[in-house]
């Protein structure tokens, strides 16, 4: 199988709100130890890439601290490997815009690999997904682009900003709306033809184009051979402060963490190395995620503490996201909140979020 891969973090939003204020979506944390980007790279290496290229424009200090040379996912290799591709402004006769610059101005990353297909995806979609299989079948329907989407059986809000297909019972993709009850989610994930997308390029940047999918490739449904292919594995879309909340505490359900990360394909993080979680004399913690570094003195219920977390002596932590460092002070209540990295929690104060709406508390803010 000969794909190389691309991370196209460019038309992605700010969307978690505090959570994104010094780091760019991706570089969210997740699930007690992981970053939202994990996902994505662990699925492309796992399908057998050794080319992969993340596309960022702000905010990306976070993120390449997180994935340095890429050794957690085994790509620290002297041919290939693992490349942070922030756009280039040095060329005076560069026209491209939007998310085409990317493509354009690092075309040497394209014209240097030996692959034929291009694996493009953001990184606001979370599963467990083997790419080979949609390589398979790209190949077998003779495809130009095959676009990944799952079959929601419910429709939840985070669903209402993706955007949706209209597939044949052949699979052929004939329209990508915007409706509301369409149960079809496309991932923004989608296989292409080198070939295809060096032209797609070249002809939309001719043409003033700004978006790369949906200007070169939904305008042109009619021309291309677009296949679909369903995605039946665990899904979750990331896309707003809710959503976040919601499909973290999700993992706090032993079946669907299994799924999500010890499927047939594991998601590989960043590894740092620190002690185990300690749990003092009155330590009280049930339905929860600890990560290592943990010192716990108090109640921690259907919660996710991050490394490092210290919860002192009469402190208690419910239906809360509490990440790196931070410290909750003897006598302290914490109630569906999100607490940002090296938050600290001054002695017998009281956070109270709402179950739909979570209380987010930015990074080193003393309260």
């Amino acid at each position: 199988m000969e794909i190389m891969g691309v991370i196209n973090l460019d038309n992605e939003q700010e969307f978690l709100n505090e959570l994104t204020y010094f780091r760019c979506g991706a570089a969210v944390p997740f699930g007690g130890r992981y970053r939202l980007i994990d996902f994505v790279i662990s699925n492309m290496t796992n399908s057998g890439m050794i080319d992969i290229a993340v596309f960022t424009r702000h905010k990306y200090r976070s993120l390449m601290d997180h994935l340095g040379k890429g050794k957690a996912w085994d790509l620290d290799m002297k041919y290939g490997g693992l490349f942070i591709l922030p756009p280039d402004w040095n060329d005076p006769t560069d026209i491209s815009k939007g998310d085409l610059q990317h493509f354009h101005n690092n075309l040497d990353y394209f014209y240097r690999g030996k692959a034929e297909y291009v694996l493009i995806s953001g990184s606001q979609h979370i599963g467990n997904i083997d790419y080979k299989e949609v390589y398979e079948q790209h190949v077998k329907t003779g495809a130009d682009v095959t676009l990944i989407h799952k079959k929601v059986d419910m429709l939840e809000p985070e669903h209402k900003q993706c955007q949706k297909l209209e597939v044949t019972p052949e699979g052929r993709v004939i329209k990508v709306t915007n409706e509301e009850y369409n149960n079809n989610v496309y991932m923004n994930m989608y296989l292409i033809n080198k070939k295809v997308l060096l032209q797609m390029l070249e002809y939309g940047i001719a043409h003033g184009a700004t978006h790369f999918f949906n200007d070169c490739i939904v305008k042109e449904l009619q021309n291309l051979n677009v296949q679909s292919f369903e995605y039946k594995g665990t899904h979750s879309v990331i896309n707003s402060v809710q959503s976040y909340y919601k499909n973290s505490l999700r993992l706090l359900d032993p079946i669907h963490y299994r799924k999500l990360f010890f499927g047939e394909q594991t998601i590989y993080t960043k590894v740092k190395n620190e002690p185990p979680a300690k749990y003092l004399q009155g330590a009280n913690v049930s339905n929860s995620l600890v990560g290592n570094g943990c010192l716990i003195e108090g109640t921690v219920e259907n919660s996710i503490l991050f490394r490092g977390v210290v919860v002192q002596k009469g402190a208690v932590v419910k239906n809360s996201i509490i990440m790196q460092r931070c410290e909750i002070k003897e006598g302290s209540i914490v109630e569906n909140v999100i607490l940002d990295k090296d938050v600290s929690l001054s002695e017998g104060k009281r956070l109270i979020g709402n179950e739909h709406l979570p209380f987010v508390i930015p990074k080193r803010k003393v309260i």
